[in-house]
C-alpha cells in the first residue's frame, strides 16, 4: 500500500507518528507532506521522519488563503507523481481538494467542532471522516465514530510510558508539586473574537504558593513571566504532564493529553469541544471554563479547590484507569480501518 499523510500542525505529528512506524514495519510505503507551523518541523526532525515541506503557515485570513491556494497546487503535483492508494490527514482543504482532483481516496479525521470553515471546505471532498464518539457534529453517511480521542493515538499505554528522568532535568522529584500552564497565540481563524486567561500574572502568583510553575506559550511572554518559561525539549512535554500536579491553560489538545495521562486539567477558552466536555462530565479530569463572566474568578476558585487536595495526583491516575478501560487504542483502530478500506 502507498499512503500519503499530511502533517499541518505539531499535534498531527503525534497523531500519526506511531501509525507511520507501524505501516513501515508492515512493508507499506508512506510519504509525509509537512507544513511549517510552530514545532511541526522540529518534531518531525526529532523523530527522524523524512518529509516534503511545502509551505510556511500563513498569517491572517489573507495569508492563510494564499497558503491554501499554493498548498492545493503543490498537493495536486505531489499526488500525481507519487500516485498513492489513499490520502490520510486531519481535515485539510488543500489535500482534500487535490485528492478529489486526482481521483484518490481521501480519509480525514476531525475532533474540533468549531473549525467550521475547514469542515465546510473539506467535507465535500472526503470519502470518510473519522471522529471520536463524543464529537457533537453529525456528518451523515461519511462519518465513522470510534470510542477514543486523538491523544490516545500516542498516549495510550501501548505506546507511552512516562520517563521520570524529565523531572531531574528540571530539578524536581516525583514528590514535588508543580503546575504546567499553556497560553495559545489566538491567530487561527476560529480564534477570532475568543478569549482565555486574562490576568495571567495574578494567576501565576497564586499558583506559586502550591508548587513550581512552568509556562509553555505560543506567543511571547511578558517580561515578568519569562522566568517561568519551560525549557524542555518538546518531545519530553508529555512526560512532564504525566507527573504534573495540575494543568491550567488555553490549549485544548494539552488539556486532553493531561486527561488521558491522569492529570487534572483546567481548560480556559470560550471555545467548547465535545471531547473536553466528555472528559469533564464522564471522567472528572477536565474542568471547562468558557463563559465570559467572571472567568478568572471561577478559574482561581477551581484551581484552589484542586490544589488543596493532598491526593490530587493519585485521584487523577485512578480516574485515568476508568478512562482507559472505556477507550480504544486509536492508532490500532486507524491502522485496521485504513488497511480494510484499501
Amino acid at each position: 500500500m502507498k499512503l500519503l499523510i499530511n502533517v499541518a500542525h505539531p499535534a498531527d505529528v503525534h497523531l500519526f507518528k506511531h501509525l507511520i512506524w507501524m505501516f513501515e514495519k508492515r512493508g507499506h510505503d508512506v510519504k509525509i507532506i509537512a507544513r511549517n507551523k510552530d514545532l511541526c518541523k522540529t518534531l518531525l526532525d526529532i523523530y527522524g521522519f523524512e518529509y516534503d515541506l511545502i509551505s510556511n503557515a500563513g498569517n491572517g485570513i489573507f495569508g492563510l488563503g494564499l497558503e491554501m491556494i499554493s498548498r492545493t497546487i503543490k498537493f495536486v503535483s505531489i499526488i500525481k507523481k507519487y500516485d498513492p492508494d489513499l490520502v490520510l490527514t486531519m481535515m485539510d482543504p488543500p489535500s482534500a481538494i487535490a485528492s478529489k482532483v486526482c481521483g484518490k481516496k481521501y480519509i480525514s479525521l476531525a475532533d474540533t467542532e468549531h473549525s467550521k470553515l475547514v469542515i465546510n471546505l473539506t467535507l465535500p471532498f472526503s470519502d470518510v471522516v473519522l471522529t471520536p464518539s463524543c464529537f457533537k457534529t453529525d456528518f451523515g453517511d461519511k462519518q465513522t465514530r470510534y470510542d477514543g480521542y486523538h491523544e490516545l493515538a500516542y498516549l495510550h499505554p501501548n505506546f507511552f510510558q512516562p520517563n521520570p528522568n524529565v523531572l531531574s532535568e528540571l530539578g524536581l522529584t516525583e514528590n514535588d508539586p508543580y503546575i504546567v500552564m499553556r497560553f495559545v497565540s489566538w491567530n487561527a481563524i476560529h480564534d477570532v473574537g475568543q478569549r482565555g486567561i486574562g490576568n495571567k500574572k495574578d494567576l501565576v502568583k497564586m499558583l506559586e504558593k502550591y508548587g513550581k510553575v512552568f509556562i509553555t506559550s505560543e506567543e511571547k511572554l511578558d517580561v515578568e513571566l519569562e522566568r517561568y518559561q519551560l525549557k524542555l525539549p518538546p518531545e519530553k512535554l508529555h512526560d512532564l504532564l504525566y507527573y504534573a500536579t495540575l494543568y491550567i491553560g488555553e490549549g485544548a489538545t494539552t488539556a486532553s493529553e493531561c486527561a488521558v495521562l491522569g492529570t487534572h486539567a483546567i481548560y480556559v477558552n470560550t471555545l467548547r469541544l465535545g471531547y473536553l466536555e466528555e472528559e469533564e462530565e464522564k471522567y472528572d479530569l477536565v474542568y471547562n471554563f468558557s463563559t465570559q463572566d467572571d472567568i478568572e474568578k471561577k478559574v482561581y476558585n477551581k484551581a484552589l479547590e484542586l490544589l488543596k487536595n493532598p491526593s490530587l495526583r493519585e485521584d487523577g491516575k485512578k480516574k485515568r484507569d476508568k478512562l482507559l478501560k472505556d477507550k480504544i487504542d486509536v492508532t490500532a483502530f486507524m491502522a485496521q480501518f485504513v488497511e480494510q478500506y484499501i
